[in-house]
């Protein structure tokens, strides 16, 4: 069974040729490698590409591991470069090989040679990229399954698949699994032997059990307000001996960040026009994976379903911070919160996700931050319910989660 990923595809597509390495970063078991191949290989072919003018090549595979030397690679890479025409060099897994950065950068200096490559997290993270290439390169972020993908493949209903969708996530061998406990064993699998030990062997980290239980504890807490010194305080609440400090616990989650296990969206003064660096909220990049932490008993629909938000904004190409709107109430000052601020070009657009509006009282309350932003920008509740589309007097819309994720276009109305 074939999952498309147009978005992803038409991405690489509008970067051939740029001159630029497209370098594929994602979660480890999103689809990286097969977004390379077969799907843009595939396109490749179907585009007139001679076969023998892309060159593939799997770099943990043991057939190739004397390419892992990078004068051999570099020496066979150009052997297949036989003629004036353009070649696309497909590296998958490249950190594999020692000193990868001055192979790829060598390559460039071929003209008719385009490449693509993707990489593990554990040696080849989103951090690494900015220094390791100084600028030539140009990364394509890869996120799990979104829901729209997901349902592409489901036999069931929407309501279903949400349900389904908000425990077992999007990475695609746990969507393709035939059985709920089949599901569960390859996510605890991945969480244990793939996502942790990767972290754990890049950062040399000595202590694993307190790693997982910061995770936890996020996990616990996805759409929560928290910094460092607050995870800190709660490592000291479980255990007054702990030696979790508020530097270690930073250094933690930048690591967690690095694999791409977490997001963190930042604050924003709507009124003020600026930044407050913290406290932050931290979203995961795949519900499954953040389940399977929490051994899939605690199901937040609410806060599960802020984090799925999150997430289609960002595959979206948004940037996304937290907003903040502050009010004078009688003598004081407020602050009320406004889910996500989406951000594209010169495009805003102010959210809320709300389990269910079905009082006069709920309304008030989720529309009460979005009115007290005195700008032209869409503001839009998201509901949980299978409800049809509408827009307010104040030109609030309100529509369904279903109708946000399984249309590319909801947003533009």
């Amino acid at each position: 069974m074939e999952i498309k990923r147009d978005y992803y595809l038409n991405q690489l597509i509008d970067r051939i040729d740029n001159g630029l390495i497209k370098i594929i970063t994602g979660i480890r078991r999103c689809g990286k490698s097969y977004l390379l191949d077969p799907i843009f290989k595939t396109y490749l072919m179907n585009q007139g590409i001679d076969k023998s003018h892309i060159i593939k090549l799997d770099l943990d595979e043991r057939e190739n591991l004397k390419y892992k030397n990078p004068d051999l690679l570099n020496e066979y890479i150009k052997s297949l470069i036989v003629d004036d025409k353009k070649y696309y060099i497909l590296l998958d897994e490249i950190q594999e090989v020692e000193d990868f950065e001055s192979v790829l950068i060598g390559f460039m200096h071929i003209k008719n040679v385009d490449i693509y490559v993707t990489g593990s997290n554990s040696k080849f993270l989103s951090s690494d990229i900015v220094t390791e290439f100084r600028g030539r390169g140009d990364e394509i972020k890869v996120y799990p399954l979104t829901f729209s993908e997901f349902y592409s493949v489901y036999d069931g209903s929407e309501e279903r698949a949400w349900n389904d969708y908000y425990t077992f996530g999007g990475l695609p061998l746990a969507v393709l699994a035939k059985t709920d406990n089949a599901k569960m064993n390859y996510l605890k699998n991945q969480k244990n032997n793939v996502y942790m030990r990767d972290i754990i062997e890049r950062n040399n980290i000595q202590n694993k059990e307190e790693l997982e239980m910061l995770v936890q504890i996020i996990a616990s807490d996805i759409g929560s307000l928290t910094n460092p010194l607050k995870l800190s305080n709660k490592f000291k609440e479980r255990d007054k001996n702990s030696v979790m400090t508020d530097k270690t616990i930073y250094n933690y989650l930048g690591y967690l960040e690095d694999a791409f296990m977490i997001e963190k969206a930042r604050r924003y003064d709507v009124k003020g026009k600026k930044f407050i660096e913290t406290p932050q909220k931290y979203y995961f990049t795949d519900m499954g994976i953040r389940n399977s932490f929490l051994d899939f008993r605690q199901q937040e629909e609410s806060h599960i379903m802020e984090n799925i938000i999150y997430l289609e904004l960002k595959k979206r190409g948004y940037n996304v911070d937290i907003g903040v709107v502050e009010i004078r109430d009688g003598n004081t000052h407020k602050q009320l919160e406004i889910d996500f601020i989406a951000n594209q070009g010169n495009n805003k657009i102010y959210i809320q996700s709300a389990l269910e509006i079905r009082t006069a009282e709920k309304k008030d309350q989720e529309e009460k931050s979005l009115l007290k932003v005195f700008d032209f920008f869409k503001k839009i509740i998201i509901v949980r319910d299978n409800i049809k589309r509408t827009r307010d007097e104040n030109g609030i819309v309100t529509m369904s989660i279903y109708d946000f994720l399984l249309d590319q276009n909801s947003l533009e109305y």
